[in-house]
């Protein structure tokens, strides 16, 4: 997968950084994270507004072209202040690497940096956020190997290459929903490559590639699965359904990654059992309250995030204290 930035454009007034440790004497950056339906778009694009910085997307779902209504994407008005990277980058027919991300997503950061300005990184994929801010290395991917194990989860399914995975690495099957073919089949190629557990891949937070502020949102969980459930609603409302249709007519069937995301996941089964598809919206908030529950445990473990109540009534006030902080 080849990201490139959205609407990139040339700067001036320094040059690129690809040292390592370039961004660690410059306290701007920042990070927004935290379960879905927290509003880290909203703050985020305030934040740079507020800063004079970007922002730099951190949904794996959202760097896919055509997923707009389903990923709960700022429309371009809302954009149009602050200039956005890594949006609307990849078809759908293509597979979403962390590994690619990382390279793309720190040399944005490097690059803004180097210009004096503020990268807001935003997002709740934890994976990629991690990836971005901390030393991580990705091990590599082996073609025949890949397809080996994919072949046996379309015989076996994911079920029973989950439980190979428990006997392996009870850790990392832990971690990995047994229904998800695509990370149980990375956690097995990663063991076999390695010879070492796939959790031992991604160790705890740190040590940390820059000096970022990370600002998490999160509320009550009660009222944070109410807001689930009335995004949901709104999906359906906005027209989900029909951009599923179209994304279909594009190839997202063939998507390993884009098919699976939350919303479209239930609207293409809905779809191939002949059923209403405005029934999946009940599916869909189902799985999207166990999705916050995994994010909100993942972040969690983070003890560097600065967290702030979603619903706070001076919510960007308070955010750019704790920028100010460093």
């Amino acid at each position: 997968m080849a990201l490139t930035c959205s609407g990139d454009r040339t700067r001036g007034g320094g040059a690129t950084s690809t040292d390592p440790g370039a961004g660690r004497m410059n306290p701007r950056a920042l990070a927004v994270v935290g379960p879905t339906g927290t509003g880290k778009s909203d703050l985020a694009v305030q934040l740079a507004r507020s800063l004079g910085g970007e922002v730099v997307n951190a949904d794996a779902m959202q760097l896919y072209r055509g997923m707009d209504i389903g990923t709960a994407k700022l429309p371009a008005a809302a954009r149009v202040a602050v200039r956005h990277h890594l949006l609307d980058v990849l078809d759908v027919t293509e597979a979403a690497s962390v590994a690619a991300y990382q390279r793309e997503a720190r040399r944005i950061i490097e690059e803004l940096l180097a210009a004096g300005e503020v990268p807001v990184l935003a997002g709740g994929s934890g994976l990629y956020v991690q990836a971005v801010l901390d030393d991580l290395n990705f091990p590599g991917t082996d073609p025949e190997l890949r397809a080996q194990l994919e072949a046996e989860l379309a015989q076996q399914g994911a079920p029973v290459l989950h439980h190979r995975l428990h006997r392996l690495d009870p850790v990392a099957a832990g971690r990995i929903l047994p229904s998800n073919g695509r990370r149980v089949v990375r956690a097995l190629e990663v063991i076999r490559l390695t010879g070492r557990p796939f959790s031992a891949v991604l160790p705890p937070p740190g040590p940390a590639r820059y000096r970022a502020t990370i600002i998490g949102l999160d509320t009550d969980p009660a009222v944070l699965d109410e807001r689930v459930d009335a995004r949901v609603d709104r999906m359906f409302t906005d027209g989900l359904v029909d951009e599923v249709r179209e994304l279909l007519s594009r190839g997202l069937r063939d998507g390993r990654t884009a098919s699976r995301a939350l919303g479209y996941q239930q609207v293409i089964a809905a779809l191939d059992a002949g059923a209403d598809p405005a029934c999946a919206a009940g599916p869909t908030a189902q799985a999207t309250r166990r999705f916050v529950r995994r994010q909100r445990s993942w972040f969690r473990r983070d003890g560097r995030i600065r967290w702030l109540d979603c619903q706070h009534p001076d919510l960007v006030d308070a955010a750019l204290r704790l920028a100010a902080d460093g």
